[in-house]
């Protein structure tokens, strides 16, 4: 287990997890309301069912990038197919001025995932 973790509320967890499966992260654990999933061995993602009595309105996750390292020889760029397969909303790749390549995947509930590799 690692130290940290992002949870994430969702609005479809089915859709959502099938989206992020299809990034690359892997399902660890599936209990309602929480589908567990990792990113490249190292990093916790929940995504989370509301209770029906709680609705998610407006934008999510506005103001926030939700980090994730991409590692190995085109990761990054492999990354960047899976989006764009999914239809999601892709921005980059971007050099950034320091030294690190990034692209941001918007799933499907509206957040923005900020995906890096060193430059």
């Amino acid at each position: 287990m690692t130290a940290g973790f992002v949870k994430l509320l969702v609005s479809d967890p089915e859709r959502s997890r099938a989206f992020y499966e299809a990034l690359g992260f892997e399902r660890t654990q599936h209990e309602p309301p929480f589908i567990h999933l990792v990113w490249e061995g190292k990093v916790d993602l929940y995504l989370v069912a509301p209770p029906a009595q709680l609705k998610l309105e407006g934008r999510r996750g506005l103001g926030v990038l939700v980090g994730f390292r991409a590692e190995g020889p085109g990761s990054l760029d492999e990354l960047l197919l899976r989006a764009q397969a999914q239809g999601a909303p892709v921005e980059g790749p971007t050099v950034q001025p320091w030294h690190t390549r990034e692209v941001v995947v918007t799933d499907p509930d509206g957040y923005r995932l900020n995906f890096i590799e060193p430059a």
